[in-house]
C-alpha cells in the first residue's frame, strides 16, 4: 500500500482534517523561507492537537543539527527530512545525535541525480521536481531506482492515482496540490487521500 503524507500543515483546522482523514504522515515545515514555515511553539501546539498514530516530519532546509534534535527531544517531530545541501557528513554528525529515522529529498533532472538518491545513507528519499514548488518532473527516470522513495512535485487529486499505479512508491507527498490560494484546502485534501486508496484496491 502507498503511504500518504500531507505536507506543510499550518493551522489547527488543518490537524484536524488530518485527524479525520488519517494519512500515513504530517508534514510540518522549518524551512526559514517558506511561507509554509512554522515556528518551534507553533508546531508544538499542532503537535498536541495530532492522533498520536500519525507521525510528524519535520521540514528542514539547512537548519542548524541542534535545531532539529531539539525539536526531537521535545516530541515535536517524529521524523527528519532535509531538503537543503546537506551531505553524508552531515547525516552523520545528526545520526549521532539522534536516531529518529531521516528521509533525505532530492532533485531529480537526470540519471545522476537518480544514482545520488540510490547511494544516500538516509532511511528513506524523497524524489522531487523542485524545492516545493510544486514542480512534475520526468516520471520516465524513476524506473531506474531501486530503492523505496516517496514521490514528490506538483501531485494532485488529478494525477496522483496514476502515480501510484505506474510508478508504485513507497509514499507520495503533497503540499500546494491540495491547497487553495496558499491554504490547505480540505476537500482536496480528502480527494487526494480518496484517489490513492481507491487505485491501491484495484
Amino acid at each position: 500500500m502507498t503511504k500518504i503524507k500531507l505536507c506543510g500543515l499550518t493551522q489547527p483546522q488543518d490537524i484536524a482534517a488530518a485527524n479525520e482523514l488519517h494519512p500515513d504522515y504530517i508534514g510540518l515545515v522549518f524551512a526559514e523561507k517558506s511561507r509554509r514555515r512554522v515556528t518551534s511553539q507553533q508546531a508544538a501546539g499542532l503537535k498536541s492537537s495530532l492522533s498520536p498514530e500519525i507521525p510528524a516530519v519535520g521540514v528542514f532546509l539547512n537548519n542548524p543539527p541542534e535545531e532539529i534534535v531539539s525539536l526531537c527531544r521535545d516530541g515535536i517531530i517524529d521524523i527528519i527530512q532535509l531538503h537543503g545541501t546537506e551531505d553524508e557528513d552531515y547525516l552523520t554528525r545528526l545520526r549521532r545525535l539522534t536516531d529518529k529515522p531521516i528521509i533525505r529529498a532530492f532533485v531529480i533532472r537526470s540519471v545522476e541525480d537518480i544514482r545520488k538518491a540510490e547511494d544516500s545513507s538516509a532511511d528513506l528519499v524523497l524524489l522531487d521536481g523542485g524545492t516545493g514548488d510544486g514542480t512534475v518532473f520526468d516520471w520516465q527516470l524513476l524506473h531506474r531506482i531501486r530503492r523505496p522513495y516517496f514521490l514528490a512535485g506538483g501531485l494532485n487529486p488529478e494525477n496522483v492515482a496514476d502515480a501510484v499505479k505506474n510508478l508504485h512508491p513507497f509514499a507520495v507527498d503533497v503540499s500546494s496540490g491540495i491547497e487553495t490560494e496558499g491554504k490547505k484546502d480540505y476537500d482536496k485534501m480528502k480527494a487526494f487521500l480518496n484517489a490513492v486508496r481507491k487505485e491501491e484496491v484495484k
